[in-house]
């Protein structure tokens, strides 16, 4: 699974991780994040996320 980086404050959503403040659980790939999540730290939309190589 590939990490994502907001384009706007530079967060980086890691599949390890999760997100607890949006209570996804660790191994939550990226895609099966739901389409209204939003950046944990600045609330930017998922769809403005890009992949990190």
């Amino acid at each position: 699974m590939k990490n994502w980086r907001c384009t706007k404050c530079s967060y980086v959503y890691k599949p390890e991780r999760g997100d607890w403040i949006h209570d996804i659980e660790k191994g939550t790939a990226f895609e099966d994040l739901p389409e209204d999540w939003k950046c944990p730290t600045c609330g930017q939309p998922k769809f403005l996320f890009e992949e990190e190589e």
